[in-house]
């Protein structure tokens, strides 16, 4: 695209962008817990030692944003963007070839490098910084087909497996990601515009080290890792939750396959009638979806009806928090650094979304259930709404800039 055009909306680059987050989102993210067990199986592994492996890759994907955005925010998106779809398909190649605990850690620490390099944090970048007057809508855009990415790639990496074995299916995976993902960065993220291209807002600066000590960034990132934590925790619980607050077996199992969907319900929603609202008000209100869902759970706890509220309420929550977490630095902070500052929280957020699972399977009881759980989410889903109200308020993007 044009660097000259860079300020005007491109649904066919944002669709194209959007076909590569479902596949790298569903190849990578979620095909892991498909090959789980076949992997444990061949190499002699126990659960713990196999989910090692994808805790190494989250924490090397939070090592690397920070300098992924400073590569991004320099206008070397292309190349960023375009070598992570490459060494994600030579890690899955290489996945195939483990014959030993040390190569999968290996392959997967590599993997969250490539994934650093091509989910949401970089492609939002992207984004913000070619389309400052609509850069929102482009994100929600995007987050349609990634939200849909478990819901297209677990079936199909689980037939793939039982077809054809699951190092075979590897080399299929990583054949989509090397023939679609790389050539479709590597043509579609030509002229990247300048770092003067970005939105208006405060005089540019050479480094964000400003930014990052600014109190409406110190907020944001508490906002930031307080949700991902939430988001983090419940999703492998979910069924044991669901099945202590009385739902039967078969709406256990069914509810949980549902969020997906919910998800995209949500930023559906958010797509079609955010105009018609302040975005800063529904920047407010959707976080208070989860606090709200998880105080209904504990207030109700027993009765099958709450349990099915929660999860409406924070399958539509989550989805449009993704949103809002993906635009609240370029609406509150800098639009110009946004790939460097969005990446400065990269590694908080991956101890966030490691530890969230370990600490709610810790505060479980016999006894008491997830009950002692539910109440340090809602907490940390309390502050969460707390410190992006005051970040609003803090802002220091004035505020035409922040309403474009």
């Amino acid at each position: 695209m044009p660097t000259s055009s860079a300020a005007l909306y491109d649904r066919r680059l944002v669709g194209w962008l959007s076909l590569s987050q479902l596949i790298t989102w569903g190849s990578v993210f979620y095909t892991f817990a498909v090959l789980l067990e076949p992997v444990e199986r061949d190499l002699g592994l126990t659960r713990a030692q196999s989910s090692l492996a994808f805790s190494l890759a989250l924490l090397a994907e939070g090592l690397l944003a920070y300098p992924v955005g400073r590569f991004i925010d320099a206008g070397h998106e292309r190349a960023v963007m375009t070598g992570g779809s490459i060494l994600v398909a030579a890690c899955l190649a290489g996945h195939s070839l483990i014959d030993s605990i040390a190569g999968f850690y290996l392959v997967w620490a590599v993997l969250g490098a490539a994934l650093a390099a091509t989910l949401y944090n970089p492609v939002f970048a992207v984004v913000t910084r070619r389309f400052p007057l609509d850069f929102r809508r482009a994100i929600i855009t995007l987050t349609f087909l990634g939200g849909l990415a478990s819901t297209v790639f677990i079936p199909l990496s689980a037939w793939l497996i039982q077809s054809l074995g699951w190092r075979q299916a590897l080399w299929v995976l990583a054949a989509v990601n090397l023939l679609v993902c790389a050539p479709l960065h590597a043509v579609q993220l030509r002229g990247a515009p300048p770092r003067s291209a970005a939105a208006p807002g405060p005089a540019p600066v050479r480094w964000p080290s400003a930014y990052l000590r600014s109190a409406p960034f110190l907020l944001i990132g508490v906002f930031v890792v307080c949700t991902m934590a939430v988001a983090a925790a419940l999703p492998p619980h979910m069924i044991s939750l669901l099945r202590g607050a009385g739902l039967a077996e078969a709406w256990v199992i069914a509810i949980p396959a549902s969020i997906g969907a919910l998800q995209v319900v949500g930023r559906l929603l958010l797509f079609f009638f955010e105009h018609r609202f302040d975005i800063h008000a529904a920047n407010r209100l959707i976080p208070v979806l989860i606090p709200l869902g998880l105080a209904a759970l504990l207030a109700g706890a027993g009765h099958a009806w709450v349990a099915l509220l929660f999860v409406l309420l924070y399958g539509l929550g989550n989805g449009m928090l993704t949103i809002v977490k993906g635009t609240a630095i370029a609406q509150y902070v800098n639009r110009e650094h946004v790939a460097s500052l969005n990446g400065a929280l990269g590694l908080p957020t991956a101890i966030a979304r490691a530890l969230a699972p370990l600490a709610l399977g810790l505060l479980w009881s016999p006894e008491g259930g997830y009950t002692s759980g539910l109440w340090l989410l809602l907490g940390l889903g309390v502050a969460a709404v707390a410190a992006l109200q005051l970040a609003q308020r803090r802002s220091l993007v004035p505020p035409q800039a922040a309403r474009s």
